[in-house]
């Protein structure tokens, strides 16, 4: 079906998917199986799908998260539960054959803008193909955004000075040139989370050395790249689909408790963590200052080193730990306000991405410029003031796949609901005993505190103080209350003209 906005032939859905990463895939199932009368369309900027187990090429990437819980729910996962960028996207290439996603896809379509017209009821979104940079034109009933929440084009590096001093180079992972020759060079890695914890095993082997640089420490949890009951599931012959839901459930359950131990007892944790620490470096490394963080555990996430690799290369000597400020860099590396200079080749600058909300797509709402901070979301999917308009936003402590699942299973029901109810636009409200509840920010900085987060909390939709308006980062809180979601509730506005 074909409609035409602006002069231009404008292809119609009844809902648009943004983003071909693992929650548009995720979406884009969901809606194949729970919504076969609708139709839809996936546009994807990057050339084909993985989001950012496309973007992210650098030598080792892999998940952070256990592929149980990062997995779909619908989903068997078999395999290690850490895994390869090439693991994660052939686990999703299976999802987009299995369901027909496939035909849905259109790559190369980068969004321009997003424009909602309440005298049609519809989105118009315009995009730019990539391969010959004209403007492609879409409308759609429902506009789902699922694209992340990092800005791909471009990682975070901070403008150390004297920069254009150092004679070697420097790399953002993010952008990991495909030919950069690292054999025998030495390398400082400048930041201490999951990228270079990634990293340091997977260069130190063919470095000539590799030092991480940190300001401040980061928690650390060593432990294998298995699950002992999975595997004895398997030996018994236990059908894949059961041993996914019971491994997902008792990892879930493992992670709920060690998150609400931290924030009890936030003392005993650390001294675990810090301890595990100390075991593994065997006396290579101190403790203090490396490995001491000020923060308190799971106000960031901690990092996992799987099976130790990490820490195995800094007992070998292959890799070091220099904890410190920048001065500067100089011609042969980087210089610490301390007066040490690290000497290097290449420098890696793993300090993170930057916050891209709604992947900084223009978006209007009848003529006017939607401004995403002046919003109230409905349980972190849903904005005031935007019709037919979903988010999918996971949780910053578990796995981002969990919060997916939710939301796909609501906006499905919420779609089926509206099509038998005759309703043509959708809008979350705040009720009158919601107007005078206090306003916070996505994320309150004392719960949870990353740099990237930090740095563009002013971007982000506002919550409120009520369970509608609020995201608990609890998943089976969540699991129950989105079940128990009442679709005629006051706070959904419906227009049926």
């Amino acid at each position: 079906m074909n409609d035409t906005q602006h002069g231009v032939n404008a292809e119609h859905f009844d809902v648009l998917i943004i983003g071909a990463g693992i929650s548009g895939i995720g979406a884009a199932h969901h809606l194949t199986q729970e919504c076969p009368d609708h139709t839809y369309l996936v546009l994807e900027a990057q050339q084909s799908f993985g989001g950012t187990w496309l973007t992210h090429r650098y030598p080792g990437v892999r998940s952070d998260s256990d592929l149980y819980t990062y997995g779909y729910g619908f989903k068997p996962w078999i395999g290690p539960p850490i895994a390869t960028a090439d693991e994660i996207r052939g686990y999703m290439s299976e999802v987009i054959s299995d369901s027909g996603i496939d035909r849905h896809i259109r790559y190369g379509h980068e969004i321009r803008g997003a424009s909602w017209s309440s005298a049609t009821n519809l989105w118009t979104v315009e995009a730019t193909r990539s391969h010959d940079g004209s403007v492609t034109c879409f409308t759609t009933r429902f506009l789902w955004m699922c694209q992340g929440y990092y800005r791909h084009s471009q990682g975070y590096t901070p403008t150390w000075p004297q920069m254009e001093a150092f004679r070697g180079v420097v790399v953002h992972p993010q952008s990991w040139p495909e030919k950069l020759d690292y054999a025998g060079k030495r390398v400082v890695i400048i930041g201490s989370g999951a990228t270079a914890v990634t990293l340091i095993p997977s260069l130190a082997d063919q470095c000539a050395h590799v030092t991480m640089l940190q300001r401040s420490p980061t928690y650390f949890n060593v432990g294998r790249n298995s699950v002992p009951m999975a595997d004895e599931l398997r030996e018994l012959g236990v059908d894949e689909t059961w041993i996914h839901e019971i491994v997902r459930r008792k990892l879930l359950r493992e992670r709920q408790a060690a998150i609400k131990r931290a924030h009890d007892h936030p003392e005993s944790v650390r001294e675990e963590l810090l301890q595990s620490v100390k075991t593994h470096l065997a006396g290579s490394c101190d403790i203090d200052p490396h490995f001491s963080p000020r923060y308190r555990p799971w106000t960031q996430r901690i990092a996992f080193d799987p099976d130790g690799a990490m820490f195995r290369s800094i007992r070998e000597g292959k890799a070091s730990v220099v904890t410190g400020d920048i001065e500067c860099f100089v011609e042969r590396g980087i210089a610490l306000k301390s007066g040490e200079v690290l000497e290097a080749d290449i420098v890696i600058t793993a300090t993170g991405f930057n916050l891209s909300v709604m992947g900084d797509i223009r978006f209007t709402v009848d003529g006017e410029p939607l401004a995403l901070k002046d919003t109230v979301a409905y349980r972190g999917m849903m904005l005031t003031g935007v019709p037919n308009f979903a988010w999918v936003f996971g949780y910053f402590r578990g796995s981002w796949t969990l919060r997916l699942d939710l939301i796909a299973g609501f906006v499905c029901r919420l779609l089926r609901h509206m099509r038998q109810d005759g309703a043509q636009r959708v809008l979350p409200q705040l009720r009158p005993e919601d107007r005078d509840m206090d306003l916070r920010p996505w994320m309150e900085p004392e719960d949870f505190n990353p740099g990237y987060l930090a740095r563009g909390m002013h971007l982000l939709p506002r919550l409120g103080t009520k369970p509608e308006w609020r995201i608990s980062q609890d998943y089976p809180q969540e699991k129950k209350e989105f079940a128990e979601i009442d679709l005629t509730d006051r706070i959904f506005s419906y227009t049926r003209e």
